[in-house]
């Protein structure tokens, strides 16, 4: 038992010694324990530390979705809610498609299923490095509420395509009109257990004699019960999350005392300090394990092919975020939208500057590293 628990203590020592590296040289600490993780991997003698992904989505999924949801302005969600939502899934599906048509191509052995593998994982940008980097960088708020409303949403859509696209794999055959039937069960199933979950939290914080010992458990343990429940139906697990902790958050002046939303705000900040620098150190680390599992492709050709997809990945999403500026100008003659203008500077700088900060390692290979 001793010689299991070691590893992961030295780890979190790492992970700090990391994080104070980074405020120190004023870089996204996420990039900094990305890079440290995979060079500690290459040190010799060190043990292979190899975590079940099915434990990724379990452990750290719900209360990273969970914090970043709670900290959301629904004001702001709700007023880009038109450029949130498409960003989040017919930018995401339409990437997944890019990647796959791209990665067929150029890819020996890839098919049109397998590329949709692919682009399932890597098409959504990770909610988790957006936020973290967020904290570090001067970008205007509005670019901040899409930024972060389209995190939070757009691992649904990723996982929808990522599902669809095992089924395909394992099958060989894939029928549009039932995925499409299934997208919108999922999708809508996921947000209205999460909502249903909440309601049931918000009952007991509020009428139930809780102190802030109890509500900052019962916080802790939201997640994971929106998550689970709607997972046990297979429905979406992360909207549930999302769609939950939106709701939460938004009564949270109702039924949270002072005391409980200033120590609970101190125990989730914490508590999410540790989960991420987990999630980008165990992805450094995994170094190993993928190289491993390359088999006959050599390192350098993967490295290639991983670059040359995200260069894809990059100017896909561009071209998306023009064309949706100039589809914007057009229906706003038609409806309101938030912003009529958007001009052509403001979308490219939003998408590429996220990924030319996050970089492919934080971005890209988070996603990678958890449904690998």
């Amino acid at each position: 038992m001793i010689e299991i628990v070691i590893p992961y203590i030295a780890i979190i020592i790492v992970i700090l010694f990391l994080v104070m590296l980074a405020q120190k040289l004023k870089i996204a600490y996420p990039i900094v324990l990305v890079v440290g993780g995979l060079a500690i991997s290459l040190l010799p003698g060190l043990p292979v530390i190899s975590i079940n992904p099915e434990l990724i989505f379990i452990i750290f999924l719900p209360p990273l979705l969970y914090e970043a949801a709670w900290y959301t302005s629904w004001k702001d969600f709700w007023r880009w809610r038109r450029v949130i939502t498409s960003f989040a899934f017919l930018i995401v599906l339409l990437t997944s498609l890019v990647i796959a048509l791209v990665s067929q191509m150029i890819i020996p052995g890839f098919t049109l299923a397998l590329g949709l593998l692919l682009g399932g994982i890597v098409s959504p940008p990770d909610a988790v490095s957006a936020t973290s980097i967020l904290k570090t960088i001067k970008v205007p708020k509005r670019i901040t509420a899409i930024l972060e409303g389209e995190s939070l949403l757009n691992d649904a859509s990723s996982l929808i395509v990522f599902r669809f696209a095992i089924i395909a794999v394992s099958t060989g055959s894939f029928v549009f009109h039932e995925a499409a039937l299934s997208f919108v069960i999922v999708v809508l199933m996921g947000v209205l257990i999460g909502i249903a979950v909440g309601l049931v939290y918000f009952a007991v914080h509020k009428w139930m004699p809780t102190d802030p010992n109890i509500d900052i458990i019962l916080t802790l343990t939201a997640p994971y019960v929106m998550y689970i429940a709607a997972e046990h139906f297979h429905f979406s697990g992360v909207l549930a999350v999302v769609s939950g902790g939106l709701f939460l958050s938004s009564k949270s002046h109702l039924f949270l005392s002072h005391s409980s939303r200033l120590r609970g705000a101190n125990v989730w900040s914490a508590f999410g300090f540790v989960l991420n620098g987990l999630v980008f150190m165990l992805i450094g680390l995994e170094l190993l394990v993928i190289v491993n599992q390359l088999g006959n492709v050599s390192l350098g050709a993967a490295i290639g092919y991983g670059v040359l997809i995200t260069l894809v990945l990059i100017v896909t999403r561009i071209l998306s975020t023009l064309g949706a500026s100039v589809f914007t100008v057009f229906i706003s003659r038609y409806i309101t939208t938030a912003d009529n203008r958007p001009g052509w500077k403001g979308p490219s700088y939003y998408r590429l500057g996220r990924y030319a900060r996050c970089g492919f390692l934080s971005c890209s290979t988070i996603n990678t590293g958890i449904y690998r």
